[in-house]
């Protein structure tokens, strides 16, 4: 994942910054407990797309 695009993504919900989970190829916004997917190097900022975090991994 780009850095410089890291630095200009946010949550489409709250605005709020974005965590890069590199393992689960995923940005995190812990505000809104949403993982939003990266598919083929490309984030998918849409609320219909992302899944809802656990209370686990919000820690």
């Amino acid at each position: 994942m780009d850095e410089r695009l890291l630095e200009i993504l946010v949550c489409p919900l709250c605005k709020g910054k974005l965590i890069y989970h590199k393992q689960a190829q995923e940005l995190l916004c812990k505000f809104d407990r949403i993982a939003y997917p990266i598919k083929n190097g490309i984030p998918v900022m849409l609320e219909q797309e992302g899944r809802t975090l656990s209370l686990d991994e919000l820690k």
